[in-house]
């Protein structure tokens, strides 16, 4: 049977990274989170600075300004690119990328608008899974145990992480970030678990 990518999105610290690393080694598929960034950089030569800036916790950020930018026709230069110019050269070097990995097997993406990519640029199939935590808890200890949050802001740092993502698929893919409909599995860890939401992915996939 062949098998399906894998796109997850994700809120943050519901656990999305951990259930793609799971899906990876029990599916033995390749899993792209962060490092498509380094690996788009080393491929097309695209500043690894400009790549962490527009990343999908920046372009949300610079929504207003763009605005602005395309309604007067001027830009400010950002690593060498006008910032009307920079976010979309680093979303169509992912793009590429995307296809070049794609065209190798599939794989498991985590976010970063994979799932647009995969449908109208590469055209093969893919299961789109968006994972989520209904505790807040459960995000909050992540923050804290995985990505060292600290305490004393950690809530509005999760609410702005889902924000600029939000901003950002809205940005390229004109679809809203976590509606239902854009995806074919909503699957909650705090009910789940991270295994669980896997088990669910593997189950779709006919594993």
């Amino acid at each position: 049977m062949n098998k399906k990518s894998i796109v997850i999105d994700r809120e943050y610290g519901s656990g999305g990274r951990e259930v793609a690393r799971i899906l990876s080694e029990k599916l033995g598929m390749e899993f792209y989170d962060g490092n498509l960034l380094v690996l788009a950089g080393k491929e097309y030569g695209i500043d690894l600075g400009t790549l962490q800036t527009y990343d999908e916790k920046g372009v949300g950020s610079l929504l207003h300004d763009l605005s602005l930018v395309r309604n007067s026709g001027f830009g400010s230069t950002v690593y060498g690119s006008t910032v009307n110019e920079a976010p979309f050269q680093v979303y169509s070097a992912q793009s590429r990328l995307v296809q070049q990995l794609v065209a190798k097997g599939p794989a498991i993406f985590l976010g970063r608008c994979t799932g647009q990519i995969l449908k109208t640029e590469a055209r093969v199939p893919f299961v789109h899974a968006f994972i989520y935590a209904s505790n807040m808890q459960d995000r909050i200890d992540r923050a804290r145990n995985v990505d060292g949050v600290e305490a004393s802001r950690i809530e509005a740092y999760i609410k702005r992480r889902d924000n600029q993502r939000k901003n950002y698929n809205k940005f390229f893919t004109d679809k809203t970030w976590g509606d239902r409909d854009n995806y074919d599995l909503m699957l909650n860890t705090s009910a789940l678990g991270y295994e669980g939401a896997a088990a669910a992915i593997m189950a779709v996939m006919g594993e």
